[in-house]
């Protein structure tokens, strides 16, 4: 029984394009207590892949993160069986608000123990006591409310390119770093302000409101289903929109434009661009901000070391790349020092 993945990425890509089918590309999660999170990832591989589901995700005893793409005609397919799970039936589904058929390129089912690195022991506080949802008609009026607090519960490199007006950014590079960092700026705060928090589909700050609440913030909020679900609701209830810029996806995407605000910079240049690119240097692979102008100059490069390796016969890259961890410098999104504009 086919338990992983048998085609290569580039062999997926040319059979997506052969195909000529319109995908959607989805994210849910849910909070639940699962038994042997082993035997559910290979039912969800087994029947997911026979639906030709493509994607990144995550389960452990407390849930499922789940970011996908799966074929348009299969959509109500693949609804039906998460309907035959007890604990994802009627859960929402975030479809993102621009699709690209090749946003994935491999089903990758994967068992952690966390669906989200925050680093917090659950066994100190209550997971369950969670902050208000609140639909984007709500978090509208919030945010202009003086004695709220706005939070962006991402990471820098995400909020960079696009955030709500007024919101406090933290300057982190992993959920688990905001955690201590808002509570200590907000520490005077506790009782007389609203929290009101958001994240790119709401899983970041369903356990940080729970968090937040144990550590004494007494008025607690979190924009339910995210910035992918509030741009949508601003859509159908022609609501206005708050959000200026881009929203970072964690797929081949990398962002949908939300507004037409371009509020970052090119890493390179300083010219104004909010393109999030990976350096081409397979030995590198830096995630930054580049400009057309730049990609063309630096070859799609973040550094002329790395343009220099770029251009090299293939199986000499390869022969640089032997035995060479590189995964500290790839997770850097953006903070290298060869960058000259970087936040």
């Amino acid at each position: 029984m086919q338990l992983y993945n048998t085609l290569s990425a580039k062999e997926r890509e040319v059979l997506i394009e052969e195909a000529g089918k319109d995908r959607l590309t989805i994210s849910f999660y849910k909070y639940a207590h699962i038994g042997n999170p082993e035997i559910f990832r290979n039912h969800l591989f087994i029947n997911w892949d026979a639906l030709e589901v493509l994607g990144r995700i995550y389960v452990a005893k407390e849930g499922i993160n789940a970011q996908l793409s799966v074929p348009a005609e299969n959509f109500e397919a693949f609804k039906t069986h998460l309907d035959t799970i007890t604990f994802l039936e009627n859960v929402r589904l975030n479809i993102a608000i621009e699709h690209d058929n090749k946003s994935f390129l491999k089903l990758k089912v994967k068992v952690r123990n966390q669906i989200v690195a925050d680093g917090l022991n659950e066994g100190t506080f209550d997971v369950t006591n969670k902050g208000v949802h609140v639909d984007a008609e709500m978090f509208n009026q919030l945010i202009e409310d003086p004695d709220t607090v706005l939070v962006d519960m991402r990471n820098h490199y995400e909020s960079e390119i696009g955030h709500f007006k007024n919101a406090i950014t933290p300057d982190v590079d992993t959920f688990r770093d905001s955690l201590d960092i808002i509570e200590k700026d907000l520490a005077d705060h506790k009782e007389d302000k609203k929290l009101v928090m958001y994240c790119t589909g709401g899983i970041r700050c369903e356990k940080a409101s729970a968090y937040y609440k144990h550590k004494g913030f007494k008025q607690v909020y979190q924009l339910e289903g995210g910035i992918i679900e509030y741009t949508r609701q601003v859509g159908d209830k022609n609501l206005e929109n708050k959000f200026l810029g881009k929203n970072f996806v964690f797929d081949h995407r990398r962002g949908e434009r939300i507004s037409d605000d371009v509020i970052a910079n090119c890493h390179q240049c300083g010219n104004p661009c909010d393109t999030h690119v990976n350096c081409a240097n397979e030995a590198c692979h830096l995630l930054f901000i580049q400009c057309e102008e730049c990609a063309k100059v630096m070859d799609n490069c973040c550094s002329d070391d790395c343009k220099e390796i770029h251009a090299l016969p293939f199986e000499e890259q390869k022969e640089l790349r032997k035995g060479k961890v590189v995964s500290n410098k790839i997770f850097k999104k953006g903070r290298s020092e060869v960058l000259k504009f970087k936040k």
